[in-house]
């Protein structure tokens, strides 16, 4: 009978570690996503202001609302940094269980490789032994 990796819950957990830090990395790409496309919105509005002066209180309205734009816009980039930033961090943390990962899952495929050679070597040995008592009762 086969023995039983060892390591196989600890292996399990990696693995769970894993496919969370992948589901954090498939989120933080979603939000930056996101994101670039509200920049790229926001871009494609302000360019589409057409703001014609008639007086100075419309002079001043255009300013302000181009400051405000501008401001608004300086917003979505920081918190697009930011969310990239986060990214970054969940691309890391993806790398490292997937790092932690492996080494296990190369533990348990030489394990199972070393279950599969004694298994064979065992099966080999009764076969050798029905042989030898088959040569036996005939030399009888």
């Amino acid at each position: 009978m086969s023995k039983a990796f060892g390591l196989a819950g600890l292996l399990r957990l990696r693995q769970i570690e894993r496919e969370h830090a992948a589901g954090d990395l498939a989120a933080a790409n979603r939000l930056v996503h996101e994101g670039n496309a509200r920049v790229q919105r926001a871009r494609a509005q302000l360019g589409d202001l057409r703001a014609e002066a008639v007086g100075s209180a419309d002079l001043l309205a255009v300013a302000a609302s181009r400051a405000s734009s501008r401001s608004m816009l300086a917003e979505l980039n920081a918190l697009l940094e930011q969310r990239a930033d986060e990214a970054s961090t969940a691309r890391d943390r993806l790398n490292e269980a997937s790092r932690r990962s492996t080494g296990l899952e190369k533990l348990e495929a030489r394990h199972d490789e070393e279950q599969r050679r004694v298994e064979l070597s065992d099966e080999q040995r009764v076969l050798d032994e029905l042989a030898a008592r088959a040569r036996l009762g005939r030399s009888e």
